[in-house]
């Protein structure tokens, strides 16, 4: 069994790998996040992270309720 210390940290993520980006707004209509963010997900600070996921859900609701 690997030595845990040795694992790597699993990233906290929105994803829920429905990646469709919306030809309009320019996010993913899965998760929220922009083609910038996904990219740079894993180099993000757990708190920016967690600034960005608190962000989602209005971003979510606006493409859904602009359609």
């Amino acid at each position: 069994m690997p030595d845990p210390q040795t694992r790597p940290q699993r990233i906290e993520t929105p994803c829920v790998r429905i990646c469709i980006i919306h030809p309009l707004h320019g996010i993913c209509e899965g998760c929220g996040r922009t083609l910038a963010e996904i990219g740079r997900w894993s180099t993000f600070s757990a708190e920016e992270r967690r600034r960005i996921m608190a962000e989602l859900p209005d971003r979510l609701t606006e493409i859904t309720s602009a359609s």
